[in-house]
């Protein structure tokens, strides 16, 4: 009998809030609870495309701890923490900019952060740099399949981060539902993983997500909205972990 699709479920980790510390026990607290993989922030003095919440909570993060020196330390025990689980690592170009390129590559490589989501300007100086030195860069791929992400999708060492819920009017008749969208990639010629994300609220759209053939969820807000009750959040991954 063939083996039901398992997805990855990713969870994001606010690094530094509200401390570094209590950063590292949440990491633990969502592995204990049936997380696979952890998406974690460098949190960036300019998080141009966040909305409040995740930027209001990197604030708090730099305005309790500026220096990225102290979260590079939380970063490498939270590993040593748990080092079965994968980590992908969430920063702004400002951020790799501001500790040092090669000093960011040497810290991923220590650390076996392999796999980075770099959000920046449209220049690719940095993102190849970190390319040629052997750090995999994801690439974020909207519903509405534009010619140019899905090139770079293709061109990529890392995996595709795909839009899961389309915005109003986004979704084509060509490809209206997320299924169509990941065969689409596929049949391109995609091998990379495809892990989902953006509009995946509730254990529900998880089960979508599933069911369409991603290979992976990010879950944000649901879950960080939870961080001041534990066990409802405990409970909240249990449900996602159901549907994965």
């Amino acid at each position: 009998m063939e083996e039901a699709h398992k997805m990855k479920l990713i969870l994001y980790l606010s690094n530094g809030y509200p401390t570094i510390e209590s950063s590292i026990e949440m990491a633990k607290t969502y592995v204990d609870a049936g997380c696979d993989m952890i998406e974690m922030d460098f949190p960036s003095r300019n998080p141009f495309l966040e909305g409040e919440f995740i930027a209001g909570r990197m604030a708090k993060a730099l305005e309790n701890e500026p220096n990225y020196d102290k979260y590079m330390e939380g970063m490498a025990k939270a590993r040593k923490l748990l080092p079965d689980t994968k980590f992908i690592i969430m920063t702004y170009e400002n951020t790799v900019l501001e500790i040092g390129v090669s000093r960011f590559v040497a810290f991923c490589k220590e650390n076996g952060f392999e796999d980075i989501i770099l959000v920046g300007p449209d220049g690719d100086t940095v993102k190849n740099e970190l390319i040629d030195s052997g750090l995999k860069i994801s690439c974020y791929v909207q519903f509405n399949l534009p010619e140019e992400e899905v090139r770079q999708a293709l061109e990529s060492n890392g995996f595709t981060y795909m839009q899961a819920v389309p915005a109003p009017g986004q979704a084509t008749p060509q490809h209206p539902t997320l299924r169509s969208c990941i065969d689409y990639l596929r049949e391109r010629g995609l091998k990379n993983p495809i892990y989902c994300g953006v509009g995946v609220h509730t254990p529900e759209d998880a089960q979508m997500v599933k069911e369409a053939g991603g290979d992976g969820i990010f879950v944000g807000s649901t879950i960080l909205k939870l961080h001041d009750n534990v066990p409802a959040l405990i409970e909240k991954i249990h449900e996602f972990k159901e549907k994965c």
